[in-house]
Parts: C-alpha cells; structure tokens; sequence
C-alpha cells in the first residue's frame, strides 16, 4: 500500500510539472464552464423576458394599492417646504472609533 501511494504522489508531481497540465486544463475548464455557465443566464434571461408587468387593477385585486399618485409637482412642492438654512452637520463614526467604543 505504501508503494501505491508512492506513485501516486511521484505521478501527481510529474503531471503538474507539465505545461500542458498546468496551463491547458484550467484553461479548458475556464472555457467549457463558462458556456455552461453563459446557457444558464441566457435561459434565466429569456425566461423572465417573457413575464409581463402587472396592470393597476390586477394589483389591486392582490392587495396592492396606492393611495396617492406621486406627481413631479407635489414632490417639488414638499423639497420647496424643507428648511435647508438652518441645519446641523452631523458627523458619523469612523470605523476605528466604533470599535474602540465596542471595548
């Protein structure tokens, strides 16, 4: 048994010294999983082009509704309401100062 692994190691060694080897394989597993990969995340692609947006009486009948219409002239109204002169600047802890304070 000992032998066994013997040549097992000295074969292992030898093959990895190998350009071939060493350089070819990886490449050929590089290539041939990524269009493995690349036919997955085409199919995912494919399969959700299909799925079509759901229509506001359909969200309504799941649950889903929206109780105000958001318009550009109510948001630019509410932005015209905030106070932007009087503020205060307020500084967040760095990362070495919340660990110390952790300890």
């Amino acid at each position: 048994m000992y032998t066994f692994i013997e040549t097992l190691r000295n074969s292992a060694t030898t093959l990895s010294k190998r350009k071939s080897i060493k350089y070819g394989l990886p490449f050929l597993l590089f290539v041939l999983g990524g269009s493995f990969g690349l036919r997955e995340w085409t199919q995912i692609r494919y399969q959700f082009s299909q799925v079509k947006g759901v229509s506001k009486e359909e969200a309504e009948k799941m649950g889903l509704h929206r109780e105000k219409n958001v318009t550009l002239e109510d948001t630019f109204e509410e932005i015209q309401k905030l106070d932007i002169d009087n503020w205060e600047n307020k500084r967040g802890p760095r990362p070495w100062e919340a660990m110390s304070q952790k300890t």
